[in-house]
């Protein structure tokens, strides 16, 4: 498996930013936890990261 990479990954629904845009690298063989409270964007992070939603702005590259 390769590296994952977000830059300047956002994602708004409307006029509500849910990630503002973020930078990140996970390199192969990493393992990560995304955590925070209920409703911050974990789950939408993931998804996008899954490719099963649209980003805003940014690009992700696996």
């Amino acid at each position: 498996m390769g590296n994952i990479t977000l830059k300047h990954v956002s994602k708004s629904f409307g006029s509500t930013i849910i990630i503002p845009g973020i930078d990140l690298v996970i390199e192969n063989g990493e393992f990560v936890v995304f955590v925070g409270p209920s409703g911050c964007g974990k789950s939408t992070l993931l998804r996008l990261i899954a490719g099963l939603e649209d980003t805003t702005a940014g690009t992700i590259n696996i």
